[in-house]
């Protein structure tokens, strides 16, 4: 009787080789080597999960899938084999030794059901897997069960379900880093979070004393602060990890990240660069450095990330919203495709949601934009996706929406002057609002002195109301202590509308000496050279002007990114 060896099948899985274990798959599921039909249903689950599995390493998921129910429907007629033919001379003692049956211990229901969800999971069919997974006893589920059925609840938004079962994980390792970012996410407290992780010497965990977890707990401690939105303290609480883990690369990643948020723009850079410098293929949060070097108008960096990124893994969805940073100067249209496929990959990717709502109201589709930023919201709401929001409103004329979603912001951040100035952003869009928007930009300076974005907006409030010597007097005073060239640029518009031209050329060289790359400069200033030479700037090319002031626009925009 010709028979397939199972355990060169499962050998080659094991060693990755899954094309060969595929083809021999097939023969495997085609073997008619067992006569006794109890026992051949058993052999024919077996063969069916070995199967499924070399295609499961093929990412074949649709076809595993097929075999992996496959597979629970032999197991289904077991049982009922075993009743209609309670006299089969397949007994339990020769089911386990005879070489061409199987013992019905070697097929664990649950475990295929897990594969099965893991297949689902893979073809985006959320709902399936959460059925599948929920079929599984709960007091039979893994640590990678509850970890992957509290992703599912997230997923479908029961978050009291997740909860529990990012609990469950913690109370059975209290290592799985990723149950204690979700379980932050979620709202848990760092309290509630440390007295899941064992304490009593009946529950001791794998290692001498609880001192030596003590980093761990701080951990908690950060990522509690950072989702809620005290990034102040997450940032503290990283900087002691970093003291005792130096050139810890998931450490300043997440610096980098909450730093990029809050608009520290160039610590950020210089923690991305870090990280870059020891672990140069590190993919995760890359699309954040990304908009930090468009914003810096890095265009040369920028093509060098792109190119290394592509180099690494160009599925990732980090790799495509980087892309799409890319474009967007050339090909608005192109950079969307990439956006929008970023998050076919992963809906859940935030810079995805983020870039593709700014892509959109570059290409005068606001309804969409704020689409795109309520996805965002949903999975974490950051100044970014308040920010996007309150703009989108502003261009449906949505004034009360884009004024509740801005208080909103300051009620979940009050000691954000980002926030403050999103208020005063909506107050400034009309006439009435312009004395409160000037007391929010005030407030902002006041908590947070250096915050440029804060004092450009006021700057321009100013030359709104026509108090251009303000203007002046704010931003001369801001460059004494903060060379930085949004605050040139500003200068240069200020004294140009004023037609004091010399001061403004000054003040334009000056931010490219700062940023050479930076186009809202480099197109005020040819604006400018044409106006001296008493050339209109307006008649060969009719866009420009309202192409600088989209660029100075994106300038002040990623001050307060």
């Amino acid at each position: 009787m010709e028979t397939v060896p199972k355990d060169q099948i499962t050998s080659l899985i094991e060693n990755g080789l899954y094309d060969s274990a595929q083809m021999l798959g097939c023969f495997l599921v085609s073997s008619n080597a067992v006569a006794n039909a109890e026992a051949n249903s058993l052999v024919k689950a077996e063969n069916l999960v070995i199967h499924g599995d070399a295609l499961f390493g093929q990412k074949e998921f649709r076809r595993a899938l097929n075999m992996y129910k496959q597979a629970l429907q032999q197991c289904k007629i077991i049982p009922k084999q075993i009743m209609v033919n309670p006299r089969s001379s397949l007994s339990s003692s020769n089911r386990s030794s005879s070489p061409s049956s199987i013992n019905i211990s070697a097929i664990n229901e649950n475990e295929v059901k897990f594969k099965i969800t893991l297949c689902h999971s893979a073809l985006n069919e959320n709902r399936a897997a959460l059925m599948e997974l929920e079929g599984i006893p709960s007091k039979a589920r893994s640590l990678r069960m509850n970890l992957t059925l509290g992703k599912l609840y997230r997923i479908s938004r029961h978050n009291r379900a997740s909860i529990s079962c990012y609990k469950d994980c913690l109370r059975h390792c209290p290592f799985a880093l990723e149950a204690i970012t979700a379980l932050a996410e979620l709202g848990v407290s760092a309290k509630d979070i440390i007295s899941l992780f064992p304490q009593t010497p009946n529950r001791r965990p794998p290692f001498e004393h609880l001192d030596s977890i003590r980093w761990l707990q701080r951990y908690v401690e950060a990522q509690c602060c950072v989702a809620s939105n005290d990034y102040k303290g997450g940032l503290e609480h990283f900087s002691e990890q970093l003291l005792r883990f130096p050139n810890n690369v998931h450490i300043l990643l997440e610096m980098a990240k909450v730093e990029a948020t809050i608009g520290r723009n160039d610590e950020s850079m210089i923690n991305f660069e870090k990280a870059r410098s020891m672990d140069p293929y590190v993919v995760t949060y890359m699309d954040e450095y990304a908009m930090l070097l468009k914003a810096k108008s890095d265009q040369s960096k920028l093509s060098r990330l792109i190119h290394d990124l592509l180099s690494i893994d160009p599925g990732r969805p980090e790799v495509l919203v980087a892309l799409s940073v890319l474009w967007e100067r050339k090909d608005e249209r192109r950079a969307l495709a990439y956006a929008e496929k970023s998050l076919r990959i992963d809906d859940r990717h935030i810079c995805g949601h983020i870039m593709k709502g700014n892509l959109c109201l570059l290409l005068n589709r606001p309804d969409a934009a704020v689409t795109a930023f309520r996805g965002a919201q949903e999975l974490r709401p950051d100044l970014r996706s308040y920010q996007g929001l309150v703009r989108s409103y502003l261009a449906l004329s949505k004034v009360k929406e884009a004024l509740y979603t801005a208080r909103e912001a300051m009620k979940s951040m009050p000691q954000s002057a980002k926030a403050l100035k999103i208020v005063g952003d909506v107050h400034a869009s009309n006439e009435g609002g312009r004395e409160k928007a000037r007391k929010f930009y005030e407030s902002a300076l006041r908590l947070e002195p250096g915050f440029l974005g804060a004092a450009l907006a006021l700057a321009e409030l100013h030359v709104v109301e026509g108090r251009n010597k303000d203007a002046v007097q704010l931003l001369e005073r801001y460059l004494k202590d903060w060379a930085d060239d949004s605050l040139h640029i500003k200068l240069a518009q200020v004294f140009a509308e004023t037609n004091m031209l010399s001061e403004a050329l000054s003040h334009y060289q000056a931010a490219l000496r700062l940023n050479p790359q930076n186009e809202a400069a480099k197109k005020g200033f040819e604006r400018l050279e044409k106006q001296m030479k008493g050339v209109d700037p307006d008649a060969p090319e009719e866009d420009e002007e309202d192409d600088v002031e989209d660029a100075d626009g994106e300038q002040e925009e990623a001050e307060l990114l």
